[in-house]
């Protein structure tokens, strides 16, 4: 699990996974760090080198995406895998209704 920050993007990439996740949590607070904060930016959330995710990885990549929101910048999930997609429907698709322009993602 790792998130690499370029300007207005964030690459999220690997396994979003309990086992991963608790390997890589400062990649998470990193991350944060290296985001320009104020209000009315945007940040585009590319996961299309995600490979896999639990419902730990999905609620984590929630609360992250709460964090960039509380420095005034808001996500959006571009590129986002099918299979991810319909994990996120079934385990937590209302936390990211209004992050995933992607209208398959809640049809």
């Amino acid at each position: 699990m790792t998130i690499r920050m370029a300007g207005t993007v964030a690459r999220l990439e690997g396994d979003w996974t309990l086992t991963a996740i608790t390997r890589n949590l400062d990649s998470l607070a990193l991350s944060l760090q290296q985001l320009e904060s104020g209000i009315g930016k945007k940040l585009r959330v590319d996961c299309g080198q995600m490979k896999d995710a639990d419902i730990s990885g999905l609620q984590l990549l929630n609360v992250w995406m709460q964090c960039v929101r509380f420095r005034g910048v808001e996500p959006t999930l571009v590129n986002v895998p099918e299979k991810l997609r319909h994990a996120m429907q079934a385990l937590v698709g209302h936390c990211f209704k209004d992050t995933c322009p992607e209208a398959v993602m809640l049809a």
